[in-house]
């Protein structure tokens, strides 16, 4: 990520927040073949402290691909983010931008056994389920369900370091910041609440 000082986001607290309420991760491998790429899901295991770890699964053959447990690999978190426009701005400033959120977590996967993934997968899916009004478990099926979890590899990956920043216009004087939140809030063209959102919890 570009080196941006006074964007840094350095509280684990937060990095623990930002994954837990954007769960949908992009895992990226280098490889003996080359880059790969794929997009899963991910839960945050509660950890005490600034440990981080987070369990997740691929499909095969997507563990062999990424060559999982041989060597490092990154996660990309990205939570809200969106266009910020200059007609946002006093009318001498001209250059638009994109505020955002963003943790890059990096750590070698341990992979799970069978049974454990089993148990991962239960959860992720109760996990996702519990605001549905008649939440479905795998446990309604499950040596149906243990057939096809077969056919994934579950991960663990206990985050050794981090890269995370929160770009929400922070270098901007306060009465733009209002006028911005207010557009990403009521605005018509790229309103965005989320975003909204976390600009205001820089501020707090």
């Amino acid at each position: 990520m570009r080196h941006t000082p006074h964007f840094l986001l350095e509280d684990v607290d937060e990095v623990k927040r930002l994954i837990r309420e954007n769960p949908w991760a992009t895992i990226v491998s280098s490889t003996a073949a080359g880059l790969v790429a794929s997009h899963y899901p991910i839960v945050l295991e509660e950890t005490a402290g600034d440990e981080i770890s987070i369990v997740s699964h691929v499909g095969r053959p997507d563990e062999k691909l990424h060559e999982l447990g041989q060597h490092e690999l990154l996660v990309i978190v990205q939570g809200p983010h969106g266009y910020i426009s200059p007609g946002w701005y006093p009318s001498d400033q001209i250059i638009p931008t994109w505020n955002h959120v963003t943790a890059h977590l990096y750590g070698t996967p341990e992979i799970l056994s069978d049974d454990e993934n089993f148990r991962v997968l239960g959860e992720l899916v109760d996990h996702f389920e519990a605001r549905m009004p008649e939440p479905v478990s795998l446990e309604l099926d499950a040596d149906g369900s243990r057939r096809v979890a077969k056919g994934t590899v579950g991960i663990r990956l206990r985050v050794t370091r981090f890269d995370a920043r929160a770009k929400l216009s922070q270098n901007k004087d306060p009465a733009v910041v209002d006028r911005i939140i207010d557009a990403l809030e009521n605005g018509a063209e790229y309103a965005s609440p989320e975003l909204a959102a976390e600009m205001k919890r820089v501020r707090e």
